[in-house]
């Protein structure tokens, strides 16, 4: 999703690139390795998907600038900074709390890690150097290596590892050499895309061995949460508007009640 948005601001004009060509219809594109072509359906298609406003006369041409690629990342998580009402918002308009014990990146982050050949205790500098060379790559050359990938997963490598720096480093300020930070998709022997509630059982079964562990799970376990709690809320919602429509249904008779001497409503089926 966070692609997507990336071409809503470059085809804006609130991302300067450095090598902006200034040529009518074109815009630069610091994301997308050399020698990439796009073509006006293509980028109509992601626009739709989020109802962007991306001007379709302005077609992206791949420049390949992994500095450049980092800067507009940085923009997209600075999207809505005014809009903050806590001293400091490292995200946005949200609130971050200092990060303690070590940070368990997964999902995209994984997967990025993975592609580029490097361990879970990898730093973050070993991703930015990996991200740099792929980059500023030719995009045929490319194609070549990775013959076997998908076409439309390899072309996003540039800005998947641009923006990870970027949350990592230059918003969440986490030292490039840090230890703290792990790319994986399990604690232990626990697939970190359990349920809340089974990851945390699993966890105290082992006697607390990552009980060191604060873990952030991005786009895991969070969302899950998230997820469950929203459609409790719902079914909630929908309950209680069914009760207040069904009320005024009730057909009611006043009766009296000749023991207690006072009058009360019954309803009629």
């Amino acid at each position: 999703m966070a692609y997507e948005y990336l071409h809503r601001l470059l085809s804006s004009r609130d991302f300067k690139a450095s090598a902006e060509a200034l040529l009518e219809g074109v815009y630069i594109d610091p994301c997308t390795p050399k020698g990439y072509l796009y073509d006006s359906e293509q980028l109509k298609v992601s626009a739709d998907a989020l109802n962007a406003k991306i001007d379709y006369d302005r077609l992206p041409h791949a420049f390949g600038n992994f500095s450049e690629c980092r800067s507009a990342a940085l923009m997209l998580l600075r999207k809505e900074k005014d809009r903050c009402s806590y001293k400091n918002c490292h995200i946005g308009s949200t609130f971050v709390p200092k990060l303690q014990g070590k940070l368990i990146a997964t999902e995209n982050f994984f997967h990025t890690s993975k592609f580029f050949g490097l361990g879970p205790s990898s730093f973050i500098a070993d991703l930015m150097l990996a991200g740099e060379k792929f980059c500023e790559e030719d995009w045929s050359e490319l194609r070549r290596k990775y013959s076997a990938l998908e076409e439309e997963d390899l072309l996003r490598y540039c800005f998947s590892s641009a923006y990870i720096v970027a949350l990592l480093h230059d918003s969440l300020g986490i030292a490039m050499n840090d230890s703290r930070v792990v790319f994986a998709n399990q604690v232990g022997q626990v697939p970190l895309d359990w349920p809340l509630g089974a990851f945390i059982m699993q966890i105290t079964a082992e006697g607390g061995s990552h009980s060191d562990w604060i873990t952030v799970i991005i786009r895991a376990i969070l969302p899950r949460l998230l997820s469950v709690l929203m459609f409790f809320s719902i079914i909630a919602f929908i309950g209680l508007s069914i009760l207040k429509w069904w009320k005024p249904m009730l057909k009611l008779k006043t009766k009296f009640d000749m023991e207690k001497r006072r009058y009360f409503k019954s309803s009629i089926n």
